[in-house]
């Protein structure tokens, strides 16, 4: 603005006809009208009277005549309403020099500048070539003005080059650049998502202005390092969310521009962060995610939305990053914002996660700690929660751990439903409790939960346990008048008690009353069929059970194959072995957690205190240990 207002200051000295403004420097309304004879000329009426011209002949006749009538209006000027070619036609008048009728007073490079603007400003970026070729003609150079608007026709034309080119035609013909060249400059680097170079630049322009090469204001120009230095922090943040958006490798990009606005100095503003977590919504994002939100909590003040760390809370659990997301739960309780429904939903859905993994592996030191864990965070685990942890106790046969987790269940005023005792239940008959889970079945019939099929499994369970098999048929029978049909499931835990009672021969009697009631045996019927014939001392059967579960297309395991083929060379059956075909293939297992909660465990994430990484690729982030959520 400034160096146009020198150009305006020596354009009114050289054509007072067109001076803008009068005395208090106005550009229409009371002043700015100077007529030939030392009146004001309304300049903004002459605009409006000249919109319309399109030859130098009419601007001529159009300004003799408003001249002569005196003016008038309150319009604005032909360049500001984007009729190009009444500027065309304003500067072929101006270019006939003061001896026409029309009062011109020639042209200079503000003229021409004013031109130029007046075709970035209509769009029309073909006839910008009309205007440097004129320019030539008529003897007028270029100066700095006319490059910097030059420069940003090119912007917005996204010809990056030619912005290149032309900042490069002004350091050699020793103009001088201004501010509004550097930020042009900047601006082709936005346009062209080059964050680096960007950043390159503003470093070099720091040590040209630290060193004094730039001969300028001081004062001004830390204002205008400011601007340059959220124009360098715009121009990274659209490099970086175009990454995560679609880039080949997203973390390892985002982290390459962020380390080096670390060393350029260039510190992005929190919403600039914020905004590039939101971007954040695959799982292979959650690394960089969780390094933005610890430069966030970094900053000084510390201050972030809790909306972002919501949606954090939301990624990690979407990246599997359980402990991270209750790492962030944790900040928000100690350092704010106060997390609200959506956080509590958020976190309790990912303890629900673990929990059930440590009801499915039967973890339970993990799931009391868990319990432990959200109690201490003033989180309150419900029923649900509870029941997971005594299903991973009735799951490791952990009968102490289950009555206590029971126990601990009803003191947190909750109430146990069926889901509840039958784990308990379970639990007691796998510690062969009997009597005591019969006394647990006792009370919860009197308390008014109605047993299921899982219930009424575990009920005939016990009484096999205790061979009292008149009271396992008094069950199927009470199961069928509470109109709940035993399924294989059933007949399965009855013949797994069985064999852990070594009664392989009500096993197989068990079996065939399976069958009688049309109930289809599955792999674990047949694998639990065959260790009971073998411990019966059964082999030859045995291997007919395990025949028959081939012939019928099941996939019994290689357990199953090993426990027949052991037995039959042990007892010395005369059956050709070859007949069982190959051995199973063992199956590969899926990779469990391990069982105790040792100190050996990590989790892939980000530590709370981790510092800035020191490469560019993820390996330069730092793991930290589950303990220090757990212990």
């Amino acid at each position: 603005m400034d160096e146009r207002l020198s150009e305006c200051d020596a354009f009114r000295s050289r054509t007072p006809q067109f001076a803008v403004g009068g005395a208090d420097g106005g550009t229409g309304g009371g002043g700015g009208r100077r007529a030939r004879g030392g009146g004001d000329v309304d300049v903004a009426a002459v605009g409006a009277a000249l919109r319309d011209a399109r030859t130098a002949d009419e601007v001529e006749t159009l300004v003799k005549g408003f001249l002569d009538d005196g003016g008038g209006g309150e319009e604005h000027l032909p360049l500001q309403e984007r009729r190009l070619d009444a500027a065309f036609a304003v500067v072929e008048h101006l270019k006939r020099g003061s001896g026409s009728g029309g009062g011109g007073g020639g042209v200079n490079q503000f003229v021409y500048n004013c031109l130029l603007g007046a075709v970035k400003n209509s769009g029309e970026f073909g006839r910008i070539h009309d205007v440097l070729a004129d320019m030539e003609a008529q003897g007028v150079p270029p100066n700095i003005v006319t490059f910097n608007t030059l420069m940003s026709i090119y912007v917005e034309q996204g010809k990056i080059d030619e912005v290149f080119r032309v900042f490069d035609t002004i350091e050699g013909s020793g103009l001088v650049p201004t501010a509004a060249t550097y930020s042009t400059v900047m601006s082709a680097y936005k346009k062209a998502g080059d964050a680096f170079a960007a950043l390159k630049f503003i470093t070099k322009l720091r040590e040209m202005y630290n060193k004094g090469e730039l001969a300028v204001n001081r004062e001004d120009w830390d204002r205008e390092f400011v601007k340059f230095e959220k124009l360098t922090a715009r121009v990274c943040y659209m490099a970086m969310r175009r990454s995560l958006v679609g880039g080949e490798n997203p973390v390892g990009e985002v982290l390459k521009v962020l380390l080096g606005m670390d060393e350029a100095g260039v510190k992005p503003d929190r919403r600039d962060y914020e905004r590039l977590v939101w971007a954040c919504t695959g799982e292979e994002h959650y690394t960089i995610a969780k390094e933005l939100y610890q430069r966030i909590r970094e900053r000084g003040d510390g201050v972030i939305s809790l909306s972002v760390c919501n949606h954090l809370i939301w990624l990690m659990g979407k990246a599997k990053k359980w402990w991270a997301a209750l790492e962030i739960y944790e900040d928000l309780l100690d350092k704010g914002p106060k997390p609200n429904n959506l956080s509590y939903e958020l976190i309790m859905s990912h303890f629900n996660i673990l929990l059930n993994a440590a009801k499915r592996r039967g973890i339970w030191r993990w799931g009391v700690r868990l319990l432990d864990k959200m109690q201490q965070k003033g989180l309150k685990p419900g029923s649900r929660e509870w029941n997971a942890v005594l299903l991973a106790c009735s799951r490791a046969a952990e009968t102490s751990a289950a009555v206590d987790i029971f126990k601990r269940m009803i003191d947190q005023g909750l109430t146990p439903d069926v889901v509840s005792y039958g784990a308990l239940l379970s639990a007691l008959e796998k510690g062969k409790l009997y009597d005591e889970a019969l006394r647990v079945w006792e009370h919860m019939c009197k308390v008014g939960v109605k047993p299921n099929l899982h219930a009424y499994t575990i009920l005939v369970s016990i009484y096999i346990g205790k061979g009292n098999h008149a009271m396992v048929d008094s069950v199927l029978r009470g199961m069928l008048s509470a109109k709940i049909e035993p399924t294989v499931v059933t007949f399965n835990a009855i013949i797994s008690a069985c064999v852990r009672n070594n009664k392989g021969g009500s096993a197989f009697e068990w079996f065939h009353r399976m069958k009688v009631q049309n109930i289809e045996p599955n792999e674990i019927t047949y694998q639990m069929l065959i260790e009971a014939l073998v411990q019966d001392g059964k082999p030859r059967l045995a291997y007919e059970m395990y025949m028959r579960a081939c012939n019928q297309g099941l996939e019994l395991p290689a357990k199953s194959y090993d426990t027949v083929m052991e037995a039959c060379q042990d007892y010395g059956s005369l059956i050709d072995l070859n007949s069982l075909g190959p051995r199973p293939v063992k199956k590969v297992e899926p990779i469990r957690i391990e069982n105790k909660f040792s100190s050996s465990y990590y989790v892939g994430d980000l530590p709370s205190s981790t510092k800035h990484f020191g490469s560019t690729g993820t390996s330069s982030l730092y793991r930290y240990r589950t303990e220090r959520w757990i212990m």
